[in-house]
């Protein structure tokens, strides 16, 4: 029993072992054939992980002409712990830096991490890279990282298409699809169409020898992935009216706003004073960055959906709108120009009086247009002033007035539409009234209004009561390839009768009233002059306008800040980018050098 009770149990040990060493087997087998990754892990010392980066999507006019495209230019990267004994005098010399910055440069990649690659010196030209590559096998610990940079073959439209920079900390936090070194867009288009523009990343595995010389693809390539390019934009604007504009505006404060009334599409959109695209790309861009946004007349400030201004006299006709929507008034009220003896507005212009809606309009008549918003005030039937002014505060948000219009244009501003709670606050509930708030008649007071809302409401009044959201890009990826959201109409509470009424008086204001002296031979234009109050210096020059005056091309809206009148700087302009836009090219050379030859920025 004894010697049969050993011989099982040799048995089990046996099993066992053999159990133990199929298991082993098993997984060596495992290891090599089947699973790569501990392969991967053990030629990481003698691999470099490259990764590609795609090119980011073209950008385009509304003509098919190439705003932006790609350049090939190239990422010096090191790994700090395998930098050994190199000629530093030698690649500093190569890469146009001095001592000092390579030592800064070292650090600040060891400080990353002394085992991963990182940017020793980003975005080298391909001449200087001609130069480098013969002797990079010297440089053990660097290699070339290849990537491409943004280029602008017009120098026009910069707030526009905005640039791209190296992501910070707190996107790379946010987003795992960025890593350290790698750029998205900061402004402009370059922002708020970053994740179509980007693309995907790929991947390359290398294999290097000792002396950092690249010995080819590992295994292959089998591992590698292809970088996807992003997709193309096929923008709104028209490059040759982007930069006959900027011509214009060149020495001036302010901006242009132009859109194509029947979609919606931003055809010009440029603030002045501007810049050249081109100064915030490549090696020198930190630098120039610096000197723009120290320049005390502030390029980079996109006025276009930045600035807020108090629209001025344009804001009338908003006031007239609402007064013939809710029956106060109508275009045979009459209204003194001098108004009540005890007015607080007074007329800036001499006039026949008394003045019916249209005559008003052209003239730009102050007393008429704060009786117009008083009348509305204190219509009876709204029961208080809160309910009266209620009334109307829904009217002007209806034409997209002080608020974002939530399209692709990043930083938008709201503006102000003061609600009547705002007043309650300020003079307690039921101890204001249309008096209180009278400088709203004229545009002026509480409200403010950017260039963009102001141009949509020329374009409102040229549809005869709605718009489509402003916006900048028609087609994502390729034609026809429209955004839904765009295609959306934003109807008014305003009845397109009253529209006709108000289009009609504007159409007088260019060919008999304050806009007369630069209305178009053969194009019926209609628009609305202002001069704003600025408390800060001279009064802003405004106008908003549209043509033709049936079936509407164009509106547009131009500001001209410190410039005085409406009617001297901000009406020709808009003229200017209508006859522009409507025939291609501009007969009144007179007009057009005087625009262009003034510097308003001398002007104290």
């Amino acid at each position: 029993m004894k010697n049969t009770y050993f011989s099982n149990r040799q048995y089990v040990i046996i099993g066992v072992f053999l159990l133990a060493g199929i298991i082993f087997i098993f997984r060596l087998f495992y290891i090599q054939v089947i699973d790569k990754s501990y392969s991967l892990s053990a030629n990481n010392n003698v691999l470099r992980y490259v990764t590609q980066y795609p090119g980011r999507g073209l950008i385009y006019d509304r003509k098919g002409r190439l705003l932006v495209y790609n350049e090939a230019v190239y990422d010096l990267m090191v790994t700090p712990n395998q930098v050994k004994n190199i000629d530093t005098m030698e690649l500093c010399r190569l890469i146009g830096i001095d001592y000092d910055g390579f030592l800064e440069r070292i650090e600040k990649a060891r400080v990353y991490s002394p085992y991963k690659a990182s940017p020793f010196e980003k975005q080298i030209s391909k001449e200087t890279y001609g130069y480098l590559e013969e002797k990079l096998y010297k440089f053990q610990g660097f290699y070339v990282q290849p990537r491409t940079m943004r280029q602008y073959p017009k120098p026009i439209a910069a707030h526009t298409l905005g640039y791209i920079g190296e992501a910070t900390q707190g996107v790379l936090d946010k987003d795992p699809y960025y890593k350290s070194g790698d750029y998205i867009g900061i402004s402009g288009m370059e922002k708020s169409y970053e994740k179509e523009l980007r693309g995907q990343k790929g991947m390359k595995i290398r294999m290097v020898d000792v002396f950092n010389r690249e010995m080819g693809s590992f295994q292959n390539g089998k591992y590698d992935t292809t970088a996807v390019m992003g997709q193309d934009l096929y923008t709104s604007l028209d490059a040759d009216l982007q930069a006959y504009g900027e011509l214009l505006m060149k020495g001036k404060r302010g901006s242009i706003v132009a859109i194509d009334p029947a979609t919606g599409e931003i055809l010009a959109f440029l603030s002045s004073p501007t810049y050249d695209p081109n100064l915030l790309i490549g090696r020198t861009r930190g630098e120039n960055y610096l000197k723009l946004n120290e320049d005390p007349i502030k390029p980079l400030l996109n006025r276009a959906i930045m600035g807020q201004y108090p629209p001025g006299s344009t804001f009338k006709i908003v006031n007239d709108l609402i007064g013939l929507q809710e029956g106060t008034l109508t275009p045979g009220t009459y209204y003194s120009c001098q108004g009540p003896e005890t007015s607080p507005i007074k007329c800036t212009h001499h006039h026949v009086s008394p003045l019916d809606l249209k005559e008003a309009i052209k003239q730009s008549c102050n007393p008429y247009h704060w009786q117009v918003f008083r009348a509305i005030l204190q219509k009876h039937s709204y029961g208080s002033i809160k309910n009266a002014y209620d009334v109307w505060y829904r009217h002007v948000k209806s034409m997209g007035l002080g608020e974002k219009f939530g399209s692709d244009l990043p930083f938008e501003l709201n503006g102000n539409i003061p609600p009547s709670s705002r007043y309650d606050k300020m003079y307690g509930k039921g101890h204001w009234n249309a008096m209180t708030v009278r400088s709203l008649s004229i545009g002026q007071g509480e409200i403010l209004l950017t260039p963009v809302q102001l141009a949509n409401l020329a374009a409102i009044i040229a549809n005869r009561g709605f718009y489509y959201t402003p916006h900048l890009v028609r087609y994502i990826g390729k034609k026809g390839n429209t955004i839904p959201r765009f295609q959306e109409k934003h109807v008014t509470t305003i009845d397109r009768k009253n529209y006709e009424i108000i289009a009609e008086a504007m159409f007088q204001v260019v060919e008999h009233g304050t806009a007369a002296w630069y209305k178009l031979d053969s194009i019926p234009m209609c628009g609305k002059t202002g001069t704003a109050q600025n408390p800060h210096g001279r009064d802003h020059s405004l106008f908003i306008a549209f043509a033709p005056k049936d079936n509407p091309k164009i509106a547009i809206s131009v500001i001209v800040e410190n410039a005085g009148f409406g009617a001297t700087w901000a009406v020709p302009i808009a003229s200017l980018m209508i006859e522009k836009y409507l025939t291609g090219k501009v007969k009144r050379k007179d007009v057009e050098q005087r625009m262009i030859d003034f510097n308003l920025l001398s002007v104290k």
